[in-house]
């Protein structure tokens, strides 16, 4: 197959195209334009129900801190063990552990999380070549659009952490870094793990966005970069509860709304 042919991807070794398309005609469908009334309004219906599956699912889990990061590195990985102590760093501060839910360093995280006894979430996301939650999840909800997984990863948390990743994990930190710009969530921590992977970004960021002003000085001070998940969970601690005073007060699940906790 030629290497710029993607109409149909060689799917012989695993996760050779993992995350490359969409697993259903109808996700498909929807992205293209404007549709029938009917068959908008069904989309709608779904993209709503979605939404109170992940409110319903969530709203008990505690206080979290997002970790996002490769599906692809291996537990052999310098960057697994990495994240693996990171997980369980954010556990003994008493944050729940919150990831996409897959394999990789997502699961690095949840791994750490559950051997320091803390509670471990993921928000799994339905791809074509389906990607299974990892076996270190106390709880995990899965969704079919990707907008509304990104809602849940930052709905309940007081911080974000990106490990070393791809595509996706660029996504999800500069969709909260977009965020905490706007103001449309409050200036919580982001740390990024990994000095000399994340190195060649930030240069990029400052010689070109920030020297054309494209953003500000105190938009990229948002921004801790450490080697140490110690330094990651002590920044977190400072801003998430000495800067903002944040406190959480545990819900209880209601029995005649059909609720369950974790």
């Amino acid at each position: 197959m030629p290497a710029d042919d993607l109409t149909n991807p060689d799917l012989s070794e695993p996760n050779s195209h993992w995350g490359k398309a969409t697993s259903s005609l109808e996700e498909r469908v929807f992205l293209e334009g404007p549709h029938g009334r009917g068959f908008e309004l069904g989309q709608a219906f779904r993209i709503f129900r979605e939404l109170i599956q992940g409110f319903r699912s969530l709203h008990f889990v505690g206080p979290c801190v997002t970790v996002f990061g490769s599906a692809r590195f291996p537990a052999a990985h310098p960057y697994y063990a990495l994240t693996r102590e990171l997980g369980a760093r954010v556990a003994q501060a008493k944050f729940t552990v919150m990831t996409g839910g897959g394999p990789g360093l997502m699961e690095a995280a949840n791994r750490g999380a559950k051997e320091a006894n803390g509670i471990s979430i993921g928000c799994n996301i339905v791809l074509p070549r389906e990607q299974k939650p990892n076996h270190y999840l106390d709880k995990w909800v899965e969704f079919r659009y990707f907008f509304v997984r990104k809602l849940m990863l930052v709905k309940y948390s007081y911080g974000f952490v990106a490990a070393p990743g791809g595509f996706g994990t660029l996504d999800e930190l500069f969709e909260v870094a977009t965020l905490i710009q706007t103001g449309k969530i409050r200036n919580f921590p982001v740390v990024l793990l990994g000095v000399a992977y994340w190195a060649p970004l930030l240069d990029f960021i400052r010689e070109s966005l920030l020297v054309n002003a494209a953003i500000d000085t105190r938009d990229l001070d948002q921004m801790f970069v450490t080697d140490s998940p110690s330094e990651a969970v002590s920044f977190i601690l400072k801003c998430a509860t000495e800067q903002f005073g944040l406190r959480y007060v545990r819900k209880r699940p209601r029995r005649l709304l059909f609720e369950r906790g974790v």
